[in-house]
């Protein structure tokens, strides 16, 4: 099958690149065309407009930065519809705005295009290894005809809802990773600025009703002092941005997200907007004059 992939970030990049293993020709764009070089090395077939993508494929995925570039990508100029036949499916794997997703897959049925919101979970280590968690929403006829190329890419494929509720599912997926962060971060703070042994503390409480995937995925990393992103804070801000703007639309309240919204707008005024998100512990480290690390 010929699927175009457009978006080739820290998360795009290894999808795309699972899905050439899998057997599956590549249409592929992006503006770095560095990323887009190392693909084509690969085997994908290079693009120089999301036009051109749609021109030559039955499925697109994208995989973008925020509501904006999914919108121009998909329906600006040289976008992907105006590329895209009838029967045509678009899949944006990107994490936006819920209205947004429906406002978008309202343009492309009006073209005979049928639009998928399919966000996903789990960073750069599972975007590699093809292990993402995949919550999608559209017409479940279309989410059985991509089933087998998100199965590709992700380990657990979600059909939500309609579109737009891969999106809702996305922003609850983001809210609970935040507020792990924040309760890790302020929990081996304590633990270390009260004279324990952090690493020992992980290993006492992780079997326990305190551990999770956060604190198995993001403890080793602090304890090594390795803030390499995997998931960028300023990517956080942004779903959390959208979990808000959601909230507030709907009258939902949502205080605690909104003060872990707080912690890392300080961190990106501090300079830290591309730290890995397991970085917000910084902002408790620098308030409590501590450092949460390995002992050496």
């Amino acid at each position: 099958m010929k699927i175009g992939f457009i978006g080739l970030g820290i998360m795009g990049k290894p999808m795309a690149k699972n899905l050439l293993k899998a057997g599956y020709q590549l249409w592929v764009h992006d503006l770095n065309r560095a990323a887009v070089r190392e693909l084509v090395d690969q085997g994908a077939h290079e693009c120089f407009t999301p036009r051109e993508v749609a021109e030559n494929v039955a499925v697109v995925l994208t995989m973008l930065p925020n509501s904006p570039q999914v919108q121009e990508v998909i329906l600006g100029k040289n976008g992907v519809l105006e590329g895209a036949s009838a029967g045509t499916i678009i899949v944006d794997m990107s994490s936006i705005a819920p209205l947004v997703a429906r406002e978008v897959a309202a343009r492309a049925l009006e073209q005979g295009v049928v639009m998928l919101d399919a966000p996903v979970s789990g960073g750069e280590p599972k975007a590699i290894d093809g292990t993402l968690a995949i919550m999608v929403g559209g017409p479940p006829e279309a989410c059985a005809q991509v089933r087998d190329i998100l199965s590709v890419m992700g380990s657990s494929v979600v059909r939500v809802g309609e579109v737009g509720s891969g999106n809702v599912a996305k922003l609850a997926n983001q809210i609970i990773v935040a507020l792990n962060i924040a309760a890790m971060s302020e929990a081996f703070v304590l633990a270390t600025k009260a004279g324990v042994d952090p690493e020992v503390v992980f290993q006492a409480i992780r079997g326990g009703l305190a551990g999770s995937t956060v604190l198995d995925a993001k403890m080793p990393l602090v304890l090594s002092g390795d803030f390499k992103p995997g998931f960028r804070i300023e990517l956080h801000i942004k779903d959390l941005q959208n979990a808000l703007d959601t909230a507030r639309a709907i009258g939902v309240p949502v205080p605690l997200s909104s003060q872990v919204m707080e912690i890392m707008q300080a961190l990106r005024v501090a300079g830290k907007e591309k730290d890995d998100h397991g970085g917000i512990i910084q902002f408790y480290e620098q308030l409590a004059q501590v450092s949460v690390r390995k002992a050496t």
